[in-house]
């Protein structure tokens, strides 16, 4: 259930409200908007806890009480009523009027590369820096990461130029590692369904870019953000990033159209991954401008000084030298869809 608070509502209402849906024992989920208090009644469904039933609409300072019809109750729209969710992450926004360009290396390799890519997409206007530490490969003698001297360089990086860093957590085990440095935990194709990890993210409260798995329907995705979501971490980004499909003359399928339909069902910023999806550098660019015309909230891609000498995905590594008119072009493509690149939006009067 999602319970509408009066503008006029007091904390102590909203307090009120929120101590009586805990006495049942569903959990209560409060979203406090620039007018409006939202607070989210989640039951247990084993327990048969109805939140229905607690008669919360003559309750003092309560305007509605609206049933949420979606499985994933958090991550939908009905939720925050209509109203999109915007994070801000090391004083960047992701979501709104803003577009996030997320940029870096597939993986840290050295102290050079590392820093000469930070230094070149901060100078373009990139937001946050990604670069992995941790690396899934398909193959088990493939380069895995530097590990833990990876998170040190990524912890230079963010010293230097001030970005918030982006980097993949696989395993629970490294969780305290990667927090010291991390301020966005990724979220991989291939554990987007790793319940424990998503569960243990939620807990810990650090914001989390979610990727849609290779076979994962829309629906499939939004459950696992509701994992995050349901331990009270309201800081989940959502990310296509390709899927499989009977086409071989590219590495996966980049569907587009899920952006629209994601800002349909859900209030969750959706970011897009044109590096994955295309596996080819010539593509990253048309597929980028397409990704922030039809309305994503930002896009995650590649950069490498020499993706030549890429220790993993150099093919579909931008070459950190021709990143900035990338990233112009982008601004541009972006601007269509009536989003600033973030950092770079209008000051208020």
């Amino acid at each position: 259930m999602m319970i509408v608070m009066r503008e006029t509502a007091t904390e102590e209402e909203v307090d009120a409200v929120i101590a009586k849906i805990e006495r049942a024992g569903a959990r209560a989920h409060r979203i406090k908007g620039a007018r409006l208090n939202v607070i989210g009644a989640i039951g247990d469904v084993e327990q048969d806890v109805s939140v229905e039933s607690l008669g919360l609409e003559g309750q003092p300072g309560v305007d509605r009480v609206m049933p949420i019809l979606k499985p994933y109750k958090l991550a939908s729209s009905e939720m925050t009523h209509g109203h999109p969710t915007v994070l801000e992450i090391g004083g960047r926004k992701v979501g709104g009027e803003s577009f996030a360009l997320i940029a870096g290396p597939c993986t840290v390799e050295s102290r050079g590369q590392t820093l000469d890519t930070a230094r070149a997409v901060k100078e373009a206007g990139a937001a946050l820096f990604r670069g992995g530490a941790y690396k899934p490969r398909t193959s088990p003698y493939a380069f895995q990461g530097l590990g833990r001297d990876g998170l040190r360089l990524l912890a230079e990086a963010k010293a230097e130029t001030g970005m918030p860093i982006v980097t993949e957590l696989m395993d629970m085990r490294d969780i305290d590692a990667v927090l010291e440095v991390a301020d966005v935990v990724q979220i991989g194709a291939r554990n987007m369904q790793n319940y424990p990890l998503l569960a243990e993210i939620g807990r810990c409260g650090i914001p989390a870019l979610l990727k849609r798995g290779l076979s994962s329907t829309l629906d499939e995705l939004l459950m696992a953000a509701e994992y995050i979501l349901k331990e009270g971490n309201p800081n989940v980004m959502l990310c296509e990033r390709g899927i499989r499909t009977f086409e071989t003359a590219y590495r996966f399928t980049l569907d587009l159209m899920a952006v629209p339909v994601l800002k349909e069902l859900s209030h969750l910023p959706v970011i897009v991954d044109p590096s994955h999806a295309a596996g080819r550098r010539d593509l990253v660019g048309p597929l980028s401008l397409a990704a922030a015309a039809v309305g994503a909230d930002g896009i995650i891609v590649e950069v490498h000084p020499n993706p030549e000498e890429a220790v993993c995905d150099g093919p579909q590594a931008l070459r950190a030298g021709e990143f900035a008119a990338f990233s112009a072009a982008v601004e541009q493509a972006a601007a269509l869809a009536g989003k600033a690149l973030s950092g770079r939006e209008p000051a208020l009067v």
